[in-house]
């Protein structure tokens, strides 16, 4: 059973992320050979103020 863990930032729609796990799960079964009932994922949201790059907080940069 595959078990996928998408960390993203917060802010993204119910809708953004009910097509991204439909493509995801497409995708993950088409790879591995696994049915979509198998697959499992689990979206963790932060807020931009945990988390950085390059030494900058996300919440100090413009989208």
């Amino acid at each position: 059973m595959p078990l996928i863990k998408v960390n993203m930032l917060q802010g993204r729609s119910v809708e953004t992320k009910r097509k991204y796990a439909s493509e995801l799960t497409r995708i993950t079964c088409e790879c591995l050979d696994v049915k979509p009932a198998s697959v499992r994922i689990i979206f963790s949201e932060m807020p931009p103020e945990n988390f950085a790059a390059s030494g900058i907080l996300a919440a100090d940069t413009k989208k």
